[in-house]
């Protein structure tokens, strides 16, 4: 398919790309004016954009047939930034997919989005407005399913040997994953049909800590 990824320059994004393009896929790297281009991105088409310019942004998604929205606001002074992003930033996007006719949509939001009292949200209400993004997805009549990752991991030496968690919607609070296993998961909900209007929750560790664990696959068949 040809994938557009939005967040392509952030550490979870450029894995999507790099993980799609490994599978075959034609990508549509979406990264700001001013990020820097990671390695990774190497292969895929790129497109700078602001996400609130809503001409470059249908522009740039016409003709996909599915978006990875990968973005997600950075720490910085600006507590307005996950506001912008998380929320308005989704929205902006749901919005130029709806224009464009493409349908499908996977979000990568954050366990416990939509809690109130957490550490998180000393950086901007952070989780609070993940599950705004969220919520006018669930709402939009695209063909989302949203991704929330536990602690996202940057080291890759031990991915072979994590096992992942799925759940559904509110069934982990806490655990990590790496940021290499979110962006596996990201394609295999596009995969997978069944995955279609779904909340997917993910965690993970190593194969002697944790028992058989169902695939994505299998904890959808629980939820048909």
């Amino acid at each position: 398919m040809r994938l557009a990824v939005s967040g392509a320059s952030g550490k979870t994004g450029w894995r999507v790309v790099q993980e799609a393009l490994a599978q075959g896929h034609t990508v549509r790297a979406i990264v700001r004016p001013g990020s820097a281009v990671p390695e990774g991105l190497a292969g895929a088409e790129l497109v700078r954009l602001d996400l609130g310019d809503r001409g470059a942004l249908e522009t740039a998604l016409r003709g996909c047939d599915a978006l990875v929205i990968a973005t997600g606001a950075r720490p910085s002074v600006d507590l307005a930034a996950p506001l912008k992003v998380d929320a308005f930033g989704v929205r902006s996007q749901i919005a130029a997919c709806q224009a464009v006719g493409l349908r499908r949509v996977v979000l990568v939001s954050s366990l416990l989005a939509g809690a109130w009292l957490h550490p998180l949200n000393l950086f901007g209400l952070i989780l609070v407005w993940k599950r705004l993004g969220e919520r006018w997805l669930e709402q939009s009549g695209l063909d989302w399913t949203v991704v929330r990752p536990g602690g996202l991991r940057e080291q890759e030496d031990d991915v072979a040997a994590q096992v992942v968690r799925y759940g559904p919607a509110d069934s982990q609070r806490e655990g990590s994953i790496p940021r290499r296993l979110v962006a596996r998961v990201c394609l295999e909900a596009l995969a997978a049909p069944a995955s279609i209007g779904r909340i997917v929750e993910i965690t993970s560790a190593a194969d002697a800590e944790t028992p058989a664990t169902p695939t994505l696959a299998a904890l959808l068949a629980t939820l048909s």
